[in-house]
């Protein structure tokens, strides 16, 4: 087949908004083994699903039947940080930059489907596919490192010497053989390294990463503030420093983020809004299950629920230092729900004890 289709898939990727895409062939992600280690070491901590049926997850050939192409995508998500004054206020709350904006899910999904369904139509219809944003059985930052998308850093993350790693991924797995094309073979004559770097090691609050290029999910804070539905370990809490939903720490230090990051190609990923970005502390321990609805709707924090997102920000205001967030802390100590309950007694226990 000639190689005209598959760039022409690329440039249809990029006309619909993405702003890097790529065609390879389908095979078993290159590091199975190393996939098999971290879930044998506990490394996923209560995200079952990543340890449910592996074998599915690391051979894109038990996803779509005869897979023979996968079509990695990545949309960059990179928005300039807040005025310090903002993101420095211990009594304002840290969220992660791919959550200022509306669910990426409800972005990027419409847009690989129109991605599908233009690519059935070039090529004659009954194709056989499949596409995923992050919640298909699919190792995609492998597929995109073997697309030449990026390379994986020492923190896990990939890291794109065009957008450094502010990215979000996603993949079509076509039973249809494609000729690779896109930025592969750009990047394979010069792929990026970490090096001897080791500052996202070194930055990290709660040590997540036992060793370089493997993270311990059940001490990221990311996953403490997302993933964990129950109590937050107490060892941890300290740590989380006003982190409320995710944490970018591992990335923001990174050379080649502080290099390259840069915003979307085709279309802003988000508008900088402080209050969105470093939202008041002592205005979302306050809210009402009502209230919390109105204000995250449409947003990733509304899968976190209530008592999630209000549990990270009790912890947060223990960190905060501050007499202010005593009273609220009093009064969050009687919510009818009782994970948040607890944490706001830790947390005035916290500031009681640093008054002393």
């Amino acid at each position: 087949m000639s190689h005209v289709i598959s760039e022409w898939i690329v440039d249809q990727a990029h006309a619909i908004g993405f702003d890097l895409a790529a065609v390879i062939d389908a095979r078993q992600a290159p590091r199975a083994g190393a996939y098999h280690d971290w879930l044998k070491a506990g490394y996923h901590g209560e995200m079952s699903w990543l340890a449910r049926d592996p074998e599915r997850r690391v051979d894109p050939a038990r996803v779509v039947a005869g897979a023979r192409s996968i079509v990695v995508v990545a949309l960059a998500y990179y928005v300039a940080e807040p005025d310090p004054a903002w993101w420095n206020d211990p009594l304002r709350g840290r969220i992660a930059r791919y959550a200022w904006a509306p669910d990426y899910h409800d972005r990027m999904e419409p847009m690989l489907q129109a991605l599908g369904g233009a690519i059935d139509r070039r090529l004659g219809g009954g194709i056989t596919m499949r596409w995923y944003v992050d919640t298909g059985p699919v190792l995609e930052r492998e597929h995109a490192e073997r697309a030449g998308l990026g390379f994986i850093g020492k923190n896990t993350l990939l890291i794109s010497p065009r957008y450094g790693s502010y990215l979000l991924l996603g993949e079509i797995i076509l039973d249809r053989e494609l000729p690779a094309a896109g930025v592969r073979e750009e990047v394979a004559r010069r792929p990026g390294t970490c090096g001897s770097c080791r500052r996202c090691q070194d930055i990290c609050p709660t040590h997540a990463f036992p060793v370089p290029w493997v993270l311990d999910s059940r001490r990221c804070i990311s996953y403490l503030t997302i993933e964990l539905k129950g109590s937050i370990p107490e060892e941890y809490r300290p740590l989380m420093k006003n982190w409320i939903y995710g944490c970018d720490e591992c990335q923001s230090v990174c050379p080649w983020v502080r290099q390259f990051a840069a915003p979307p190609r085709a279309m802003a990923y988000a508008t900088l809004d402080p209050d969105r970005a470093a939202p008041s502390l002592l205005e979302l321990i306050a809210l009402d299950q009502d209230g919390f609805r109105a204000r995250f709707k449409g947003y990733p924090m509304l899968r976190t629920k209530r008592r999630g997102v209000l549990r990270n920000v009790a912890v947060a205001l223990g960190n905060s230092g501050s007499e202010a967030a005593i009273p609220v802390l009093e009064r969050a100590m009687f919510d009818d729900e009782p994970m948040i309950a607890e944490h706001a007694g830790w947390a005035l226990g916290r500031l009681r004890s640093v008054r002393r």
